[in-house]
């Protein structure tokens, strides 16, 4: 595996702490506070509005910038952004250093998706990518349970602490690692902007927004699914998120294979299709500890095998405009996580048993479906005028 990878996966390890770990400090943060849980989950809107506005910002202000030089500056943002929440003195200095966090988070994976398709073997771009993503998915399986123990046996500001150190780590493989790649042609503002004129470019965001927010209609509610449907204990809870974590590093591997022996639009209409399954599978059948177990790693080795297809899909769409376009698919994965977890929630509202998010999950799925096959449909009539 090439260096120059690991520093990107490093990257991914950072990112997918600060967003992650979140969830699991809640009650923590809310109790040092002296805030409400909702309020404190604020929190995690606050990182995700970072991440939606710094992708295609820091982007465009950096899109004159050689590779290694705006990897370094993003590295140093995720580094120092989360450092303020070490010293953030009140709930509203720790909200606007959470937004600050997830400034960094899409530009990274957009411009760090671009270099590692440019860094690796003919033919194997995708798995390239799921090089960089790796280190979200062995996020949530090492790094956010112990940054959450942390929080839990210490002090919750000890957690990002860790953050902000492996942030350095981050850095300091980029400088040593990363290889001076040039970069591409000057483009100014208008020119990045003019792929947001093109229809697939919206049917992309759409797939992502809303087809992989099944995911996030699953796990925003996974809790309570293992506690009240399979009766599970709440002690086992956070060893049984280390299976949907080891699914999530399995599937990431996967996906970039599959998207490389295949195209990229119908492996991902394949993993959706699957994935919507599942959680057919996850609805009927949780009640069983066993089963929910096996589904549990399934689910999150099927809902991460997504990634790379689309981040594959979206970099082939969007040419002369790739970083930008990476780095606003990440900002509709966030958009997914919002929508999934929202509407994951209206059933339970109307006093729906704790499965019924995963039926909306399904309808996300094939929603994601429809929108896969749509632009396979306008790929083939674009071939076939281009043969006239």
């Amino acid at each position: 595996m090439k260096k120059s990878l690991i520093a990107l996966s490093l990257g991914g390890l950072t990112i997918g702490i600060t967003e992650f770990v979140m969830m699991g400090l809640l009650p923590d943060i809310a109790s040092d506070m002296k805030v409400s849980i909702p309020v404190a989950g604020y929190l995690i809107s606050s990182y995700a509005l970072g991440v939606v506005i710094g992708a295609p910002l820091l982007v465009i202000a950096g899109r004159n910038y050689a590779p290694k030089k705006m990897l370094l500056i993003l590295a140093l943002m995720l580094a120092v952004f989360n450092s303020l929440s070490i010293i953030a003195p009140d709930y509203n200095v720790l909200f606007a250093s959470r937004f600050l966090s997830g400034l960094p988070h899409g530009a990274f994976f957009g411009v760090g998706a671009v270099v590692a398709s440019r860094l690796a073997d003919k033919g194997k771009e995708a798995q390239a990518i799921s090089i960089m993503f790796a280190g979200l998915t062995i996020a949530n399986l090492i790094g956010v349970p112990i940054g959450t123990y942390i929080g839990h046996h210490f002090i919750w500001r000890y957690t990002f602490v860790l953050i902000a150190i492996v942030g350095l780590l981050t850095f300091l493989a980029i400088y040593l690692w990363m290889p001076n790649l040039e970069k591409g042609e000057s483009v100014n503002m208008k020119t990045q902007l003019q792929f947001f004129k093109k229809t697939e470019a919206w049917l992309i965001i759409g797939i992502t927004a809303i087809g992989f927010g099944g995911l996030f209609a699953w796990i925003s509610y996974i809790a309570p699914l293992l506690i009240n449907v399979s009766k599970f204990s709440p002690e086992d809870v956070s060893s049984i998120l280390i299976l949907a974590g080891l699914g999530m590093v399995v599937g990431n591997f996967v996906g970039g294979k599959l998207a490389d022996k295949f195209s990229p639009a119908p492996t991902t209409l394949a993993l959706l299709l699957v994935m919507s399954l599942d959680l057919i599978l996850v609805y009927f059948f949780s009640f069983n500890q066993y089963v929910s177990l096996f589904l549990t790693f399934l689910t999150g080795a099927i809902s991460f095998s997504v990634i790379a297809p689309i981040q594959m899909l979206m970099i082939r769409t969007a040419k002369g405009a790739e970083m930008i376009a990476s780095a606003s698919l990440q900002g509709s994965f966030n958009i997914g996580n919002a929508l999934g977890a929202f509407l994951g929630g209206l059933p339970l509202a109307a006093g729906l048993s704790y499965s019924s998010p995963n039926l909306i999950g399904v309808m996300m799925s094939i929603i994601g479906m429809i929108i896969t096959f749509i632009l396979m449909r306008l790929h083939q009539k674009q071939v076939q005028l281009q043969h006239i």
